[in-house]
C-alpha cells in the first residue's frame, strides 16, 4: 500500500432542498418508486430510503443526522443483533422525525445476519454503526450491493479486516458509490480551518505533532443469569479488542486520524510505544487497556506522539498540536485553534455541528453525482491505531509494513457467530511477552 495517499474531498456545501417529495400515496398508505438511485445520483425530489445496521447510540444519533441532512430522506429498514436495541432506538426517532419514519414490522431485523437483510430491502444507503469488529463484512456487503454508506469509525479491529475495507472502497470508487466515514473532525469548521492552514505551510515544515486523548470510565452492563458468554460479550463489546479493537482503536482513533490529517496523510513508517492496565484490573474489563504512550516515526524524519487513556477521577484532554519550522499549531477540539509563529491567527469564525456535517456531505454528493470517498483515509487511520496497538502489546518497534500485512486476525471467524458459541477470550497483552 502506498503511504501517500490522496487528501479528503472538499465538503460539498449543504444544499437547500425546497421541492416537496415525490411519493405517491396508495390506498392511505406511502408507496416509493424503485430503482431510485440506479445512477448513483438523485433528484432533489427523488426520496432516498436509509437503512440503519447497528441500533446503538451512535446508530440513533447517525440516523437522526440522516433524517435531518435532507428532508426527502426515509429511514425504511433497521438491524441489530438485540432486539431492544432496535426497538429503543426506533422509539427515539420516532419522537425525533416521525414524519420520516417508515419502517414496516418486516423491516426490522434482528441476529447477526440482520444486516444482510436491511440491505436486502431496497435501501439506497446503508448507515453502518454496529461494533467496529463487523465493519468489514458489513461495508463489502452493502458496497457489492450498489449502496452509499455512512461508515463509523474505527473501519476495522485487525489487519485483515482493513485489507477488506480497502477492497470495498475501491469498488465503491468503480461503482461509484459514497462512502463518508466517521472521522467527524475533519468536519468540524475550526479544525478544517487550522489544519488547512497548516497543510498551506503556515507553520513551516512540520517536524513534530502531539496528540492527547484522556478521559474517564465508560459504561458496563452487568451479566445476566440468562446470557451466554457471547451474549456478555456482545452486551460489553468495548471490553474485548477482538469487538472494539481496544481503546486506542475505537475511541482513540479520532486522535490517529487528526495527525494523519495534519501529517498530509503521509503514514508513519513505524512505531514504538508502551501501555496497559492501571485502572482496569477488574475481569469485567475484558482484555483491553487502559492507557497507551505511542511515538510514531516517519519517512523524512519527523515524529508524532498520541497519549492516551481512560482512567476515573483523572484530568481530561483532547487536543492536537503541530510543530512546524516557523511556528505551531494548536487545537482543543471543543474549544479553541490557533497558529503561533511567523504566522499567528486565532481562529473566530463559524461553529457547526461536525456529525450533521458528515451526513450534509453524504446526502450533498448523492444528489450532486459527485461522489465521495473516504476509503483509503478512514482505512489508514484505522491502521495507525492498529498499529500503535501492537506497539503497545509487544513493546516493540512495529514497522507499518509489519503492521499492515500482518495476518493476525482478532476474534472468531464469521460463520461461528452464534449465542450458543463459546469465545475464549485472548489473554491480557504483556509487553515483552505477548507476541505480535
Amino acid at each position: 500500500m502506498s503511504k501517500k495517499i490522496s487528501k479528503t474531498p472538499s465538503d460539498s456545501s449543504r444544499r437547500s432542498f425546497i421541492k416537496k417529495s415525490g411519493i405517491v400515496l396508495v390506498g392511505g398508505s406511502i408507496a416509493y418508486p424503485s430503482g431510485l438511485i440506479a445512477s448513483n445520483s438523485a433528484s432533489v425530489d427523488t426520496v432516498l430510503k436509509v437503512g440503519l445496521i447497528g441500533c446503538g447510540g451512535r446508530g440513533t444519533g447517525a440516523a437522526s443526522q440522516a433524517l435531518h441532512a435532507d428532508p426527502n430522506v426515509v429511514l425504511t429498514a433497521m438491524g441489530d443483533v438485540f432486539e431492544d436495541r432496535l426497538e429503543g432506538s426506533l422509539a427515539a426517532l420516532t419522537k425525533i422525525k416521525p414524519d420520516q419514519l417508515k419502517v414496516a414490522a418486516a423491516n426490522k431485523f434482528i441476529g447477526f445476519d440482520a444486516y444482510q437483510k436491511v440491505i436486502d430491502s431496497g435501501v439506497d444507503v446503508v448507515i453502518l454503526t454496529t461494533p467496529p469488529a463487523f465493519r468489514p463484512q458489513h461495508l463489502t456487503a452493502a458496497i457489492a450491493a450498489g449502496k452509499h454508506a455512512f461508515c463509523e469509525k474505527p473501519v476495522a479491529v485487525d489487519a485483515p479486516g482493513v485489507r477488506k475495507v480497502l477492497e470495498a472502497a475501491k469498488m465503491a470508487k468503480e461503482k461509484q458509490l459514497n462512502i463518508v466515514s466517521g472521522f467527524c473532525f475533519r468536519h468540524d469548521l475550526m479544525n478544517k480551518d487550522i489544519v488547512g492552514r497548516v497543510l498551506k505551510g503556515d507553520v513551516g515544515e512540520v517536524r513534530a505533532a502531539t496528540a492527547f486523548r484522556n478521559g474517564g470510565e465508560l459504561w458496563f452492563k452487568d451479566r445476566q443469569p440468562d446470557w451466554s458468554e457471547m451474549t456478555h460479550q456482545m452486551r460489553n463489546w468495548y471490553y474485548y479488542n477482538w469487538l472494539s479493537g481496544d481503546f486506542i482503536v475505537e475511541q482513540s482513533i479520532h486522535s490517529c486520524d487528526l495527525i494523519a490529517w495534519a501529517m498530509g496523510d503521509e503514514m508513519p513508517i513505524k512505531a514504538i510505544g508502551t501501555g496497559g492496565r492501571q485502572a482496569r484490573t477488574d475481569e469485567k474489563y475484558g482484555n483491553i487497556y487502559d492507557h497507551f504512550a505511542v511515538e510514531y516515526e516517519y519517512a523524512n524524519g519527523a515524529k508524532s506522539y498520541l497519549f492516551t487513556r481512560q482512567q476515573a477521577n483523572t484530568k481530561g484532554r483532547n487536543t492536537l498540536e503541530v510543530f512546524g519550522t516557523e511556528g505551531s499549531a494548536n487545537l482543543n477540539l471543543y474549544g479553541k485553534g490557533e497558529i503561533k509563529g511567523k504566522n499567528p491567527f486565532v481562529y473566530r469564525g463559524e461553529k457547526n455541528d461536525m456529525f450533521q456535517a458528515e451526513h450534509d456531505q453524504l446526502f450533498a454528493a448523492i444528489r450532486s453525482g459527485k461522489p465521495v470517498n473516504n476509503g483509503t483515509i478512514m482505512a489508514n487511520s484505522t491502521m495507525m491505531g492498529i498499529m500503535a496497538r501492537t506497539a503497545g502489546y509487544t513493546g516493540q518497534e512495529i514497522s507499518w509494513e509489519e503492521a499492515f500485512n500482518s495476518e493476525e486476525s482478532l476474534g472468531p471467524n464469521v460463520e461461528d457467530y452464534a449465542w450458543d458459541y463459546n469465545y475464549e477470550m485472548p489473554a491480557i497483552a504483556i509487553p515483552g511477552k505477548t507476541k505480535s
